[in-house]
C-alpha cells in the first residue's frame, strides 16, 4: 500500500533530525480531546472504569544537535473509561523547561547527547517525559534522571505545578516510585553526583511528606527502580555509572562494571540509614522491578522481587563485554529476562534465579492494587531485540514459574504496543479480573487504535478496538487511575 500524506498534526521538523523524530516516534505537534470514537472491534466494557495514562516524549520544537528519546518534551496520553464512554485526550506536560521555551518559542535547552555536565551555557531540561504515577488524587509526571515532580489532573490532564512534598527534599525524585494502594504511601528514591549519592523517602495518602533519609553509596550510580514490600523498601545499587574520566570533561557517558556486585538494599517503611540492609548478587543492570513481597518459610522471613533482568552481553568466552553492554543501556537496547531475586532476613542468605530464559519481556506491570503484596500474575510486552521500544506483543506470565499463560501479536514485524497496564473490574473475583489496556501503531497500516484484552486471556485477541483518528507516539511508562482513587482519601 502506498503511504499515506503526512498528517497536519505531526510535527513539521522530524524529517531532518533522524529516526527517533519519524515513524514510530514522529511527536505531535498539538493536543487534542477525542469522543465518539470508532469501534473496530467488540464494544467498551461497563465494568471498567479509570484512567490509562501514558507518558513519553514530544519534541515541540526542533532540537538543538542530536536527539535521544530522553530529550523529548513529556507529553501524556490518556484514556478515561466511564461507564462504557471513552474519551481520550493527550496534554504537554508543562514543566519549567516547557514554559521557558514556550515563552521563547524554540528550543532553548540541549539534550543529553549535547550536554555538558556542570555547565550552564547547555542547559539540560528536565521533561518529565518518563513514568506516570497515580497518588492522592493526582497524577505524577516524573523524569529518568532524578528530578522534579509535576502534578496532573488524571482526567483534563492539566498540569497543576510541582509536588510540594517532593520540593521539601530539594525537588528530586526518581522516575520509579512506587504507591502503596492499600495505605497509599507513595515511596520514592533520588540520586545524584553527590554523596550521599541516594535518599529515600516516603509522601502520606494526604500529599505531605512523612519520612526522608540519606542512602551513603560507595559513588555515585545509575539506579533506575525500586521495590516495595507491606513492611519494606527495596533500594538498588547496580554496576552501571557514568564514566569518571568522561565525566570530569562534562561528558555524559555510561559504563558497566563486571567485577562489582548487584547489590540490593532493603529498609523499613519508615527505617532509619543504619536499618538499611544489603544483600549481594550477580552483576546486572534492572531497568524495571514488577512487584515484590514479604514471605515466611521454616528458613526464615524473606523478601521476594521479581523483575526484568538486564542481561550483560558476554563473549564467545562467557565473560560479559563491558563495554557492549554500557553501549546498549545507554543506547535502550533491551535484552531482559523474567529474574527473581530472594533476601533472608534472618539469616543474610539470597537466591537468584531465570524464570524464563526465552523471552525478551519488559515494561511490566501488574494488578496495582496488591502493590507490596504476593502477586501471581505479570503482564509485559515483548521487546524487539534490535529496534529500540518496539513493542510487539504482550504476554502474561505466571511470576511464580515463569511460564507464559497467554500472549497475543497482532502483526509482530509492524505493530508498536505502548506499556501494557493491568486494570481490575469493577468487583473483582480474582486477581486477574480484569483488562490489560494498550495504544497500538501499525505501521504498515498506519493505524492507531487502542486496544482492550480480557486480563485472563491475552491470547483471544483484544475484546474491545478503538481506531483513534490520529498518531500517538512511541513513548515510555504508564500507569492506570481506577475510578474509586480519582479523588484524594478523606
Amino acid at each position: 500500500m502506498n503511504a499515506p500524506t503526512r498528517p497536519e498534526n505531526l510535527a513539521p521538523f522530524g524529517e531532518d533530525y533522524g529516526p527517533l523524530l519519524t515513524g514510530p516516534f514522529a511527536p505531535l505537534a498539538d493536543e487534542s480531546t477525542l469522543t465518539d470514537l470508532p469501534l473496530l472491534k467488540g464494544a467498551i466494557p461497563t465494568d471498567l472504569n479509570g484512567v490509562y495514562m501514558r507518558a513519553g516524549p514530544n519534541a515541540r520544537y526542533a532540537p538543538q544537535g542530536r536527539y535521544h528519546p530522553f530529550d523529548g518534551d513529556g507529553m501524556v496520553h490518556a484514556a478515561h473509561f466511564d461507564q462504557g464512554r471513552l474519551t481520550v485526550r493527550n496534554r504537554w506536560v508543562r514543566t519549567e523547561g516547557f514554559q521557558r521555551e514556550d515563552a521563547a518559542g524554540r528550543a532553548t535547552h540541549w539534550g543529553i547527547r549535547e550536554t555538558l555536565l556542570g555547565r550552564d551555557d547547555k542547559p539540560l531540561k528536565d521533561t518529565g517525559n518518563t513514568d506516570l504515577v497515580a497518588h492522592a488524587g493526582k497524577a505524577l509526571a516524573l523524569w529518568y534522571m532524578s528530578g522534579e515532580a509535576w502534578e496532573l489532573d488524571p482526567i483534563t490532564l492539566e498540569t497543576l505545578g510541582r509536588s510540594k512534598a517532593i520540593a521539601q527534599t530539594g525537588g528530586k525524585i526518581s522516575a520509579h516510585a512506587k504507591v502503596d494502594e492499600i495505605t497509599e504511601d507513595l515511596l520514592f528514591f533520588d540520586y545524584g553526583h553527590d554523596a550521599p549519592y541516594m535518599h529515600y523517602g516516603v509522601v502520606g495518602p494526604d500529599g505531605e511528606l512523612k519520612h526522608h533519609v540519606p542512602i551513603p553509596l560507595p559513588g555515585a550510580r545509575l539506579p533506575h527502580d525500586m521495590a516495595v514490600t507491606e513492611h519494606y523498601s527495596v533500594l538498588h545499587d547496580l554496576p552501571v555509572m557514568h564514566d569518571p574520566e568522561a565525566m570530569a570533561l562534562g561528558r555524559h557517558k555510561v559504563v558497566f562494571r563486571a567485577d562489582m556486585k548487584s547489590r540490593f538494599g532493603v529498609i523499613p517503611r519508615y527505617g532509619k540509614t543504619e536499618e538499611l540492609r544489603w544483600f549481594d548478587f550477580s552483576p546486572c543492570f534492572l531497568y524495571h522491578v514488577v512487584n515484590a513481597w514479604e514471605e515466611t518459610d521454616a528458613r526464615g522471613r524473606w523478601i521476594t522481587m521479581v523483575g526484568c533482568r538486564y542481561m550483560p552481553v558476554t563473549r564467545p568466552d562467557g565473560s560479559i563485554d563491558e563495554q557492549r553492554t554500557a553501549k546498549d543501556i545507554a543506547e535502550l537496547v533491551m535484552h531482559a529476562r523474567l529474574w527473581r531475586w530472594r533476601m533472608n532476613l534472618d539469616t543474610g542468605a539470597t537466591e537468584e534465579q531465570c524464570l524464563d530464559a526465552g523471552h525478551n519481556l519488559e515494561f511490566p506491570s501488574y494488578n496495582s492494587a496488591l502493590t507490596g503484596r504476593r502477586t501471581r500474575y505479570g503482564y509485559f510486552v515483548d521487546h524487539s531485540d534490535d529496534v529500540i521500544l518496539q513493542w510487539a506483543g504482550l504476554r502474561k506470565c505466571d511470576l511464580d514459574t515463569g511460564a507464559t499463560l497467554s500472549a497475543w501479536r497482532d502483526d509482530p514485524t509492524q505493530s508498536w504496543y505502548s506499556e501494557p497496564w493491568f486494570a481490575a473490574a469493577d468487583h473483582p473475583q480474582s486477581e486477574d479480573h480484569g483488562y490489560v489496556i494498550a495504544f497500538q501503531w501499525n505501521a504498515a497500516e498506519q493505524r492507531q487504535t487502542l486496544d482492550i484484552f480480557d486480563a485472563r486471556d491475552l491470547g483471544q485477541g483484544p475484546v474491545a478496538q478503538v481506531l483513534i483518528p490520529r498518531h500517538i507516539p512511541t513513548g515510555f511508562h504508564g500507569c492506570w487511575f481506577a475510578a474509586s482513587r480519582l479523588k484524594p482519601r478523606s
